[in-house]
């Protein structure tokens, strides 16, 4: 997708769960690893026509227009993470978080504001 979704967008947000361990265990082999998770991700929600509209850290926060985009990228990001072969030892298999909400919002210059954007990082932090 080209340009950012508007309106009523659904989000999908998504994190490396103890993300800071693996990076204090070994960096080398968690930068391997980051590589590897971001390509899949990036790959896989440009697929599904979604927009990312911010990365930080290993975090990613993507927009889509349809509910059902949303909902399969994130279900194929976790398939293709969890077969995804040749993760480094010292890092295993990322588990990554993720979570959706869909609502009305704003979007300016690229970014989104307002409650559904509050809402999807408060369930990403409830994410186990």
């Amino acid at each position: 997708m080209a340009s950012p979704p508007t309106g009523t967008v659904t989000f999908l947000f998504t994190d490396i769960e103890g993300s800071t361990k693996l990076w204090e265990r070994d960096a080398e082999a968690m930068q391997d690893a980051l590589t590897r998770h971001d390509a899949i991700l990036h790959g896989v929600i440009k697929e599904h026509d979604g927009y990312v509209f911010k990365t930080v850290g290993d975090a990613f926060c993507c927009a889509f227009s349809r509910a059902t985009d949303a909902l399969e990228a994130s279900l194929e990001a976790q398939r293709a993470l969890l077969t995804e072969e040749g993760w480094p030892e010292e890092t295993g298999p990322l588990r990554v978080r993720m979570a959706l909400h869909t609502g009305a919002t704003e979007e300016k210059d690229g970014d989104y504001f307002g409650p559904p954007v509050n809402r999807v990082a408060r369930l990403l932090s409830a994410a186990h």
